[in-house]
Formats: structure tokens, sequence, C-alpha cells
């Protein structure tokens, strides 16, 4: 296990590592957060880390819409495929907890997806960002709501953005 600090428009992320695999990308005052400990030692010209930097730094200036990276994120069976459908969302587009849900089994899923969304390890990479409440409405974020909001927006198709009114 191995770790940097990456700086981004958002703020510095944490980028952890064990051997060849990515398994976290971290917000500061991530609401999942694992004790510090675990990323093992921080480290400087890590050429996955270093890379996934770069690759998450052209995500967030526009230049990338997805992400070449080997990952590895620990979950239980439920939250891998949950996260496994996250990934499956395309650029620009959202979903739903409840749609997901009826994907794994039934709506009556949708609390415990809620949850294996929120303890998504692999932010912006896994795209947990894309989704939302069925109302349309931004829920819950583990690195904060105007982070959703920014990616979201970053994300957004031009004629939907030429469509809104403010």
């Amino acid at each position: 296990m191995r770790h940097l600090e990456a700086d981004t428009i958002l703020g510095p992320l944490t980028l952890v590592a064990e051997g060849d695999a990515l398994t976290a990308v971290y917000f500061p005052g991530h609401w999942t957060l694992p004790r510090r400990d675990s990323f093992g030692e921080r480290v400087i010209g890590d050429g996955l880390l270093d890379d996934a930097a770069r690759q998450l730094r052209e995500y967030l200036a526009g230049e990338r819409r997805g992400f070449e990276l080997t990952t590895a994120p620990a979950g239980n069976a439920f939250q891998l495929a949950v996260w496994e459908l996250l990934a499956q969302i395309p650029y620009g587009a959202t979903t739903t907890y409840g749609l997901l849900a009826e994907r794994l089994g039934g709506r009556g899923l949708a609390q415990t997806v809620g949850q294996a969304v929120g303890h998504n390890p692999l932010s912006i990479v896994v795209p947990c960002h894309r989704v939302i409440g069925s109302d349309g409405s931004l829920t819950g974020y583990a690195g904060g709501l105007e982070r959703k909001r920014f990616l979201l927006e970053l994300e957004e198709p031009p004629e939907v953005r030429a469509a809104r009114l403010f």
C-alpha cells in the first residue's frame, strides 16, 4: 500500500494504490475516509499514482472522458456489484438509486444501493457522482454536494447546458 496527494481543482485528492492497481481516491473531508495509516507510505515519483493523478487532472479540465487505470477496490460482493454498475454509467449521463436497485434485484434495495454508492472508494474514477435522487435532485456525495455539482456540470452535454434557463 502506498499513496500520494494530488493537487486538483477540487482540492487535494488522496490516491491509494496496492501493487499495480489504484484502490482509492479520496477528497478532503470525505465522508467514509479510512484511517490514514491504512493508506501505506506516502510516495513521490510512483508511476501508477502519477499516471492516475495526471488522468484525474485531465478529466477535471474537460480533456478526458474516461480513465485507463487498473483498479482494485475493496468491498463485499454487493458493493462490488454496485460499483460495477456505476462504472457502466456513460459520461454525461445519470441514473438513480432506484434504477440501480432494480438492476440488482428490486427497488427495495435502493437504500442498500445508496450505502454502497456512498462507500465507493474510487471517487470520480468509478462515477458515483452520476447517481441522483429519483426526483432529479442532488443527493449525498462523500466528497460534498458542491463537488458533485461541479462534476455533473463538467459532464453536462452542450445541448442540455444551452437549454438551462440560468
